[in-house]
């Protein structure tokens, strides 16, 4: 170490103070060295003769200090198992672990071994190969790389405390222009949203991205057939770049995001920050993206990634579509038996032909969409607007049961009047009679159109009221035995100060004494 520092100075500039006279406390001074430093040069140049006689060049100094310095020798170690050496090789050989080694040194020798000395003299023994890597440059507007970090607390306005929050980063990787953001979660609504955001950001797309292996993108991590989200693979169909996933445990071939990116924001942007409302915090950090991380001089491009990015790469990215992406969440839900699924709290209605089975759910931001397994679409829904809800197509549900879920005193009284005038009135004095409520037996009277028709009801109605009843079973009898088609009896209307007509019936005296006597006349 002491020979790589007097290297680096000016050797001329310290012996010619030397053979000046000047002391140690004054060189000291002058060349920014402690006075020990200074007498050990003295020491060495009286050896060499440099302090008398004729002044050497410069190249012949150096090359007199790199042969004559006096090179302090590290401190020797010897292992304690250095006896052993051909032993420990020899079980090594075998395909013994270490901790099984250090068992047989301790059955064979009788005394205690350290297994921190068998660690550190199998790796001598087998000293690690050091891989040669070789760095991948792409072209301008081919690749971006993005990846999610840890970011720290964050203020949540809506309950003022600190809460947990992370940061997404993209970068492409030709220019090394990022994007950053501060979120709430690592889910895929924000992944997919974020990626919205950074397109914007840049102004295009890349052609191909490299995410990590997190859930939000990937379903299934392979190093040669990777299965990406379902939803993502649909945002990257509506923007037109290619998913590249890193093949698992190999995040160096991520790099650029992952050192550039994300570790880049924790230690400059986020490192010493305390914690702030997350709007404010992301108008900082896009105004820093900007001005200080895209005006620095990258370390491997040696250029500032703006400039690169405005001046080369922003012209080779994908245009952006017309309308931006409308994340969507695709799950799979059961239909249950009430006809409905469940998506995020709130409850859809389904064709009730497909209870019990599976069915794909597509949930955007205004609209729920339902699908079969074959993908084909079978229901469309607004998304509701709370947890709790239900959206419900009439035509999803059992006929037979759709009649009573929309009866009304409104609905009937509409019904009955398009029918008819006596039906009106029959259903106006069921609805209007207390203290029963007879809402139910007005529906079923008007659903009896479906097995006659409107005319024959309306006919029925009428000859009920004609006898002075208009109740459901009365009419509904009157239809099952066909006597709405039988004229009705001409009866003179009763004066209006009249009292109201008595009926009776009557019988002859021997039926009334035969049920007295049993039977018997």
């Amino acid at each position: 170490m002491a020979n790589r520092r007097i290297e680096t100075m000016d050797i001329g500039e310290m012996v010619r103070l030397l053979r000046a006279g000047e002391s140690d406390s004054t060189i000291s001074a002058l060349v920014g060295h402690n006075r020990r430093t200074v007498a050990r040069y003295r020491r060495w140049a009286q050896g060499q003769g440099l302090l008398t006689g004729e002044m050497p060049r410069t190249a012949d100094l150096h090359r007199l200090v790199r042969t004559t310095w006096p090179r302090r020798l590290p401190p020797q170690q010897v292992s304690t198992l250095a006896p052993y050496t051909e032993e420990v090789r020899a079980y090594r050989e075998l395909g013994l672990e270490m901790a099984a080694i250090r068992c047989r040194l301790e059955e064979r020798h009788g005394h205690p071994v350290s297994y921190s000395a068998v660690r550190r003299l199998v790796a001598h023994l087998e000293p690690a190969a050091v891989e040669a890597v070789t760095r991948v440059e792409v072209a301008p507007g081919s690749e971006a790389q993005v990846d999610f970090g840890y970011a720290g607390l964050c203020l949540d306005p809506q309950s003022g405390k600190a809460r947990k929050a992370w940061v997404f980063s993209m970068v492409l990787s030709w220019s090394r222009h990022q994007y950053a953001e501060v979120v709430w979660d690592q889910g895929l609504p924000t992944w997919l949203l974020c990626h919205r955001h950074a397109f914007e950001f840049f102004g295009g797309v890349p052609a191909r991205l490299v995410p990590d292996n997190l859930k939000a993108a990937i379903v299934r991590a392979s190093f040669t057939e990777p299965v990406a989200q379902r939803s993502y693979r649909e945002c990257a169909a509506h923007y037109g770049f290619l998913i590249d996933p890193q093949p698992p445990r190999a995040p160096w071939l991520k790099g650029k995001v992952e050192q550039g990116g994300v570790h880049y924001v924790k230690r400059n942007f986020l490192a010493g920050r305390e914690p702030a409302p997350r709007d404010e915090l992301n108008r900082a950090l896009r105004r820093w993206c900007e001005h200080t991380a895209g005006q620095r001089v990258h370390g491997t491009t040696k250029c500032r990634p703006l400039e690169r990015f405005r001046q080369v790469e922003h012209a080779a990215l994908r245009p952006l579509p017309p309308t931006p992406y409308e994340g969507g969440i695709w799950k799979q839900v059961q239909v249950y038996r009430d006809c409905y699924v469940t998506v995020e709290g709130a409850y859809y209605s389904a064709p009730y032909r497909l209870v019990g089975q599976v069915l794909w759910v597509r949930g955007g931001s205004r609209t729920v969409e339902l699908y079969t397994t074959e993908h084909q679409l079978v229901a469309t829904h607004d998304r509701a607007s709370a947890p709790g809800e239900r959206q419900t197509h009439l035509d999803h549900l059992p006929p037979e049961k759709v009649a009573g879920l929309t009866l009304s005193r409104e609905r009937c009284r509409l019904q009955a009047a398009a029918i008819g005038p006596a039906t009106a009135a029959v259903v106006d004095g069921l609805l209007d009679h207390r203290p029963e409520d007879r809402l139910r037996a007005a529906g079923r009277l008007l659903q009896l159109v479906q097995t006659t028709s409107p005319a024959r009801l309306e006919r029925a109605c009428a000859r009920a009221q004609a006898f002075g009843v208009g109740d459901y079973a009365t009419v509904k009898r009157i239809l099952q035995e066909g006597l709405d088609q039988h004229v009705l009896p001409l009866v003179a209307p009763a004066p209006a100060d009249s009292p109201p007509r008595a009926y009776t019936f009557v019988r002859q005296a021997g039926e009334f004494m035969s049920a007295l006597l049993g039977g018997a006349r």
